[in-house]
């Protein structure tokens, strides 16, 4: 799959309060960029404790259900756009079907 706004993700792990989120954030865009869904129990099959929402959205839990990242997946272009990435207070914040 490709990552789309990766440095989102590279400017909410350097903040210093948000330092610990480096290594789930990466290790997480490694597996996402191996990917390759084609539909949404693929992502399922991948990360079980993924939440898949209408319209393509899908929200991950990142270190230890600590930080929430919501994504858009076009599944027949093999993409992944970044829409949010926060604190689970922040994403409690958001509506993570519209963002």
């Amino acid at each position: 799959m490709r990552v789309i706004a990766q440095k989102m993700l590279v400017d909410f792990y350097r903040q210093d309060a948000h330092q610990d989120c480096a290594g789930p954030a990466r290790a997480w865009y490694a597996m996402a960029c191996a990917a390759q869904w084609t539909q949404p129990a693929d992502v399922v099959a991948a990360m079980p404790k993924v939440s898949i929402l209408k319209d393509g959205r899908a929200v991950f839990n990142l270190g230890g259900n600590k930080y929430r990242l919501v994504v858009w997946i076009n599944y027949d272009y093999a993409t992944i756009y970044t829409r949010f990435i926060g604190t689970h207070a922040q994403y409690d914040q958001i509506d993570a079907n519209t963002i």
